[in-house]
């Protein structure tokens, strides 16, 4: 599989851990906010533009118990969530 690089998270969205391990994301720009599972929340923190897609599902199936085989889909579906909602997204690249 070819490098599929993760977005990078929006530096001005406030992340704050609740019990449980869930998380909010909170935009301060447009008062939104977005409750996230544990696993959307480890997936939040990796999104430090240093790791891919694939390295990304490996992760989360060695960290999480029980973690079904629609993860790979979920996972793009909640990354792609986070592009539409303005909370990640991908840099340019440098020349």
């Amino acid at each position: 599989m070819a490098h599929d690089p993760l977005p990078v998270a929006n530096p001005s969205i406030v992340f704050r851990e609740e019990f449980d391990d869930w998380a909010l994301l909170f935009d301060p720009d447009t008062s939104e906010s977005y409750g996230i599972n544990p696993v959307g929340a480890y997936v939040w923190k990796q999104l430090i533009g240093s790791q891919d897609y694939s390295r990304l599902v490996d992760d989360v199936g060695s960290v999480f118990e029980d973690v079904p085989e629609t993860a790979p889909e979920e996972i793009r579906a909640f990354l792609d969530a986070l592009i539409e909602k303005g909370y990640a997204g991908y840099e340019a690249e440098q020349i």
